[in-house]
């Protein structure tokens, strides 16, 4: 990537449409957009998330493991959205992937196996934890939405349907080395 921003502001997306690096101009509510916009939300919630991991890590030391895995992932947010701001442009790798799917694979050994149904909560890092894991839902039903009108690389796809699996394990993981209870769903009495 060859040139950065000089000028914030150029006032072309004032009648609601934006350009894209392939010179398109689309609306600013087109699926591409839509997409983008949501994995930068995703992308500054957990920016929000490493910043409490970092306050944390004074009081629980172990925690320092869980930022320096999800570290990487707002760099890998930010590729694949560059993605699909240039749609020629390919930067994120299928190892990204199984890099989440190992960290999966040694977290969920750790906290064992889901007794019930979790709801966010615990603690703040938890419940950020679980805002995380729902915007990456989000941002993967958004993509999966502009997939249906413009093909895109199965690697963003997984990576992002990973990410939401990886968050989860994550909120787990938090609470076990905080040594916070989850807070387990209990179904309504019925009348």
């Amino acid at each position: 990537m060859g040139f950065r921003l000089s000028k914030i502001y150029t006032r072309t997306g004032d009648k609601g449409e934006t350009g894209l690096a392939d010179g398109r101009r689309v609306g600013k509510d087109h699926p591409r957009i839509e997409a983008i916009g949501e994995l930068d939300t995703l992308n500054s919630q957990l920016g929000l998330l490493l910043a409490e991991l970092d306050e944390a890590v004074a009081t629980w030391p172990a925690l320092k493991e869980v930022s320096d895995v999800l570290s990487p992932c707002q760099h890998r947010l930010f590729d694949l959205g560059g993605e699909l701001a240039m749609p020629e442009y390919q930067a994120l790798q299928q190892v990204e992937v199984e890099r989440l799917e190992a960290a999966i694979d040694s977290w969920n050994e750790e906290v064992g196996p889901l007794e019930n149904f979790i709801l966010p909560g615990g603690s703040r890092l938890i419940a950020q934890a679980h805002v995380c894991r729902s915007l990456a839902r989000s941002s993967e039903r958004r993509c999966q939405h502009l997939n249906a009108v413009e093909p895109l690389r199965a690697e963003g796809l997984a990576y992002v349907n990973r990410l939401s699996d990886l968050l989860f394990v994550a909120a787990r993981l938090i609470a076990k080395r905080q040594g916070i209870a989850e807070v387990l769903w209990r179904a309504a009495d019925k009348p």
